[in-house]
């Protein structure tokens, strides 16, 4: 094989290993970035009757039913520092002279330790609006109670959306 032959070759080589270098760089250029995935903020888990459920355990998300602005987002900043976990927060569908828990199970510990927190407040049917235990603020509402519960034990078996990461 002579020398000319030999520059063809290498040249010809080297030119396709750059096509395909090229080819492959494209694809993962225009390949879309990878997305991470969300974490759920609570996960239904069931406990025993007996059991403990603390606020650091439970989900609020409240909704304003009043018509005074920023209500819904400092009762959950009040739920937040007395250790709840934030849920949504955003105005309620319906209005609301007092304030009401939207629950479909009164007697759920997750929801009689939310209950506990607020004066007069009133388990009712209602949807989930947001994650957790739903608290619909109405006309009427003005603080929290200053004793503050921290725990209930569960007088039975009970499921509720825990939040993730509390033990």
């Amino acid at each position: 094989m002579t020398g000319a032959v030999k520059s063809a070759l290498t040249l010809g080589a080297l030119a396709l290993l750059v096509v395909v270098a090229a080819l492959w760089g494209w694809a993962a250029l225009t390949e879309p970035l990878p997305q991470e995935e969300p974490v759920a903020i609570c996960e239904d888990t069931t406990v025993a009757a007996g059991s403990e459920v603390r606020r650091d355990q439970v989900v609020v998300s409240v909704f304003n039913g009043s018509g005074r602005s920023g209500l819904a987002g400092a009762t959950s900043a009040q739920l937040a520092e007395r250790g709840f976990v934030e849920g949504d927060v955003g105005d309620s569908p319906l209005p609301a002279t007092t304030t009401q828990i939207w629950a479909s199970e009164p007697k759920n510990p997750a929801v009689l330790l939310v209950k506990r927190q607020f004066r007069r407040a009133q388990v009712v049917e209602g949807d989930a609006l947001g994650p957790g235990v739903v608290v619909v603020v109405g006309e009427e509402f003005q603080s929290l109670r200053k004793k503050q519960v921290e725990s209930v034990v569960a007088k039975a078996d009970a499921t509720y959306c825990r939040a993730t990461g509390s033990e």
